[in-house]
């Protein structure tokens, strides 16, 4: 899922600091300890953060692994390098090394048609079906639209994996196959799918047996339900409705090679410490070929650059490889990801050149936190002219949030000013389908409409008149920030004949693929 930023205002707690004895020390950074802790501090305080924890690994070293604030909010139990994060979309990279382990057995090519291994494989364009690629699961070009087909996921469903393949073929593309980059999860679960369909392992068992064991990653876990002692993991948190609170852990099972991994700074560090060593682990064992490192870590995908992070970063190229982002800053090389899932965030940064590897990790959905902390750190390293990173975060946030509150504002003025709906209300009552999400109902409920959608308990709201037939559903889970304008079609005999929906607020998380939706009412 995509990073959301949410929050403002914060304190910092207990904080906590553990490095491996006889290995090289936090002394001999270009940033000292106590100007992360600076940072790190005011981040806290300004975005919100209940809880950090950072990591630095340099030269095949730990130089710095530290806790700071608080597990949960309220509570006094520290967050330390051993604490448990859901790490989200950094989970990708997982799954491409896994698929990179078969290739170097030879069990597979990065350029076996999808189809080859499951069958069962559909998209909505025949020829693009027959051309898609192991590759193209993994590298965001399939032309589908950003977060297609997330719906089937998140917020947490019933959905099984093959069922959410066979939804991709109603999914319309909407630019040309391979021609440019839109970010997505359910391609990589089917990625995932590859590894039983090759060697009748499971992704989850195949992860911690190939890459979790040998690395001694013994704390993390594939997914949440997998974690064996949760007596050190971080709860998370969300700013709702001005107010920071803890919310409950989604635990999507469904998408576990999109974003279900759990790990901690110390474990990171090894995974980190791996890739920099061209697939030696640090106990001195061949993980994965250098060959297949340098195909994981190069530019794929081509993204535009934004002439803001081309002015801050010095950056000439942005990519996408196999499970992270590929660009340069100040003449370096950078590879980088970031995950999310709802109230915990991570941050993962490595140089090559430097050997230098940076994790930063968050529970709470503010995104700007880990940024300014991260690339602070960065900063330093790459030797990049002295600025402040929170400053910087603070004025693209207040942007960003200047933005949300006026379309919401807009939505709201409008729907102050709405009258009844133009038909009467028991017209728009019935059943809706949609090819690739399923069934939501229309209710009539205490003299008003509301919405459900089938396979989950969270997209639930009540539907308020806003102009015409369109609605907007304010979603009973208020922590979701994601009410949506819905539009209901209405043939020439008056009859409503479907459904359509699409965010209110630009801020919504692009897992939400409302616009991918095309619900058409059932007949009674």
């Amino acid at each position: 899922m995509k990073v959301r930023y949410a929050g403002l205002v914060a304190l910092v707690a207990s904080v906590t600091f553990c490095a491996s004895p006889g290995r090289a020390s936090a002394s001999s950074m270009p940033i000292t300890p106590a100007r992360i802790d600076a940072t790190v501090a005011r981040a806290m305080r300004a975005f919100e953060v209940p809880g950090v924890a950072v990591g630095i690994v340099k030269d095949g070293q730990v130089v710095y692994a530290k806790g700071y604030g608080v597990r949960e909010l309220g509570q006094k139990a520290p967050v330390d390098a051993d604490t448990l994060f859901q790490i989200g979309s950094n989970t990708k990279a997982f799954t491409a090394a896994a698929l990179a382990l078969l290739v170097d057995e030879g069990k597979i090519r990065w350029d076996d048609k999808v189809i080859d291994h499951l069958p069962e494989f559909r998209l909505y364009d025949p020829y693009v079906t027959r051309e898609f690629t192991i590759r193209d699961l993994l590298t965001h070009r399939s032309g589908l639209r950003t977060g297609a087909g997330d719906l089937m996921f998140y917020p947490a469903t019933d959905f099984t994996r093959a069922e959410i393949i066979h939804g991709l073929r109603y999914l319309k593309p909407v630019g040309a196959f391979r021609s440019q980059f839109n970010y997505d999860n359910v391609l990589y679960m089917v990625a995932g799918q590859i590894i039983p369909a090759v060697t009748g392992e499971s992704w989850e068992d195949f992860v911690r047996a190939r890459i979790f064991e040998p690395l001694g990653m013994r704390s993390c876990a594939a997914r949440y339900d997998l974690i064996e002692n949760r007596g050190n993991m971080v709860a998370p948190h969300a700013v709702v409705e001005g107010k920071l609170v803890r919310i409950p852990v989604e635990n999507i099972v469904v998408i576990g090679p999109a974003g279900t991994i759990s790990c901690n700074v110390s474990g990171m560090s090894k995974w980190l410490m791996t890739l920099l060593a061209q697939g030696q682990t640090p106990a001195g064992q061949k993980l994965v070929s250098a060959e297949r490192v340098a195909e994981l870590t190069s530019m794929i995908t081509v993204q535009p650059i934004d002439p803001a992070l081309a002015a801050l970063s010095r950056t000439h190229f942005k990519g996408y490889g196999l499970g992270w982002n590929v660009q340069d800053a100040f003449g370096r090389k950078r590879v980088s990801h970031t995950g999310g899932v709802p109230g915990t965030l991570t941050w993962v940064s490595m140089i090559p050149e430097l050997n230098l590897g940076v994790l930063v990790f968050t529970n709470q959905d503010d995104g700007m936190a880990m940024e300014a902390i991260g690339n602070q750190i960065l900063d330093a390293w790459l030797g990049a002219p002295r600025r402040d990173w929170i400053d910087i975060a603070t004025a693209y946030k207040q942007g960003k949030v200047a933005e949300a509150r006026a379309a919401v504002a807009e939505a709201i003025k409008v729907s102050a000013t709405a009258g009844a709906a133009p038909l009467p209300i028991e017209t728009y009552v019935g059943r809706y389908v949609d090819a690739w999400r399923g069934e939501a109902t229309v209710r009539l409920v205490r003299g008003g409409l509301e919405l459900k959608f089938s396979r989950t308990d969270k997209l639930e709201g009540k539907l308020e008149p806003w102009s015409g037939n369109i609605f907007i559903v304010r979603w009973n889970d208020r922590s979701l920030n994601a009410d949506a304008f819905v539009r209901f079609s209405q043939s020439f005999g008056q009859d409503i004949e479907g459904m359509t929906l699409k965010p209110v607020s630009p801020a919504t998380d692009f897992s939400f693929d409302f616009e991918d939706l095309d619900f058409r009412k059932a007949q009674p």
